[in-house]
């Protein structure tokens, strides 16, 4: 049985063609990942298939009375809202016949009796359908659901204003839980998630009885909870049965017959096309140069894609900074109350360290007081001399300027040549790096900021969260890129498999923070 049915859609973003007569189904049951490069157009697919974004050509048709839920990572909180508040909106509907059962109630001092008749019968049909969904156990649902995530450990009661990213993210996840709707829609669900609760979300996904379809570019969590696979690629969607090694698997099988049929393709051409060059001149054979040449007009051939550019990610090192790349004395971090212990913590130059631990613990924070971006509660942080720090903040700011203009105003003496070079050994194309950053997709929108970091001399870099929204490729060149890297790192990431094989320590934020 088909929940969504997807006809011959066409679709296309500043002159370019995202999508070209795209056809697709979901079944009932069917847990699907929708996969491909950054830029290919999976978040644009999602907000097509949420009429967020309407298509040029096609027909997209959901059956009747399903409820979609769509996990978007751009959603705005409003302000001054509180966790919890956020939360209940999520049963809206239930609050909605509360109040309606009520406002009955109140009607009924001047109603007629076949009015309040009326009114009794239908407080039945509303009470009942607040007791299926146990409206007045919300509250226990809410902390269930909150605690899974690791949303109690911020206080339902705090207001989304201070969030982080990450945290809003969490929110916005568990709110959709919540609201248990009949097809989940999940744009990379995982990002922000440490361990624990990428486990929790596995486990629920596995269980899911519904359909849903998610966007990832985590590998691990795709093998574990998908069983169909649709690959984004050059304007086309194809269906792969299977998880994400299977889909590997297929793909590349069919990659090497495509390009084998294309060379035995292009041998019979040429052979054919030297026949018809030699004879076509005489007499005696000129019949069957047009035999072969007929042939040639007719045949059907073989295009291989076009071939992606690939990331380079090589650090630039630059000078040999002092033994000691930081020192801290009792460092209380925090904003207006603290968020940790006092910290003695020592880096030393060459070491490598992944900052790990759920989010709101004060990851993001530590790093930035040790850059001395943000002030400490108390304590202080000695850094050593001769330091040449890159700093990857976990969010980007929005910008209205090309990818060109962003790295013309970081360097400015580059040539349009030099930038452009800068910009395609990142994995951008042409038409990517002449558009505007905030029309990018997020791990684009990574790799001009990867960008900037790669083309200035650095001896420690500082990296906080860079696996976001990177696809499995680029993710992997990064991975190469800082093992290979002779400066010091200190990385805050939720991905064991990235970091563990060449980190020189690990430090848990959960040893010292007050909110573990």
């Amino acid at each position: 049985m088909s929940i969504l049915v997807v006809e011959n859609v066409n679709h296309t973003f500043g002159g370019r063609v995202i999508f070209e007569d795209v056809s697709f189904r979901l079944n009932k049951g069917e847990h699907v990942a929708l996969v491909g490069a950054n830029g290919e157009g999976k978040s644009t697919f999602m907000n097509i298939l949420t009429s967020k974004l309407i298509p040029d050509e096609g027909k997209i048709q959901w059956s009747s009375k399903v409820k979609v839920g769509y996990l978007d990572q751009h959603t705005v909180l409003e302000k001054g809202m509180t966790i919890r508040q956020v939360l209940q909106n999520a049963f809206d509907d239930l609050f909605t016949y509360e109040a309606e059962i009520n406002d009955m109630y109140m009607k009924m001092c001047d109603a007629s009796e076949d009015e309040m008749n009326a009114m009794l019968e239908e407080i039945g049909e509303l009470q009942s359908l607040l007791d299926t969904h146990d409206f007045y156990n919300l509250d226990i649902k809410i902390e269930e659901v909150a605690r899974a995530l690791g949303v109690m450990d911020y206080g339902l009661d705090r207001t989304v204003d201070e969030l982080s990213g990450g945290q809003r993210t969490k929110i916005l996840l568990c709110k959709l839980l919540l609201e248990k709707p009949d097809i989940l829609l999940l744009d990379e669900p995982t990002n922000y998630l440490d361990k624990e609760h990428i486990d929790w979300l596995t486990r629920y996904l596995q269980e899911y009885e519904n359909a849903f379809i998610l966007i990832s570019h985590d590998v691990p969590f795709l093998n574990d909870v998908v069983n169909v696979v649709y690959h984004v690629e050059n304007s086309s969607i194809n269906r792969y049965a299977g998880n994400y090694d299977e889909f590997v698997r297929v793909y590349e099988i069919k990659k090497n017959q495509l390009e084998a049929a294309y060379e035995r393709q292009q041998q019979e051409i040429a052979k054919l096309e030297d026949f018809v060059a030699r004879n076509k001149a005489r007499v005696a054979t000129r019949g069957m140069a047009a035999s072969r040449q007929k042939k040639l007009d007719k045949m059907e051939k073989i295009e291989l894609m076009a071939e992606k550019p690939h990331p380079e990610f090589n650090f630039r090192y630059g000078k040999t900074p002092s033994k000691v790349i930081f020192e801290t004395h009792d460092l209380v971090i925090g904003y207006d109350t603290p968020l940790s212990k006092p910290l003695n913590l020592t880096m030393e130059k060459g070491q490598k360290i992944a900052l790990v631990g759920a989010n709101g613990l004060g990851k993001s924070t530590l790093l930035k007081s040790l850059l001395g971006i943000n002030s400490p509660i108390s304590g202080d942080v000695f850094r050593g001399e001769n330091q040449q720090v890159e700093y990857f903040e976990q969010e980007a700011k929005r910008s209205d300027k090309t990818c060109i203009e962003e790295i013309w105003d970081t360097f400015p003496k580059f040539t349009q040549y030099e930038v452009r070079s800068a910009l395609a050994k990142c994995g951008l194309t042409t038409e990517q790096l002449e558009s505007k950053m905030f029309v990018l997709s997020g791990g684009e929108q990574a790799k001009v900021r990867l960008c900037k970091h790669i083309n200035n001399d650095s001896n420690i870099l500082v990296f906080d969260e860079p696996t976001n929204h990177l696809d499995v490729e680029a993710k992997e060149e990064l991975k190469r890129a800082l093992k290979a890297y002779p400066g010091s790192i200190l990385l805050v990431c939720h991905e064991p498999e990235f970091y563990e094989d060449w980190v020189t320590e690990i430090w848990d934020a959960r040893n010292w923070s007050l909110r573990a």
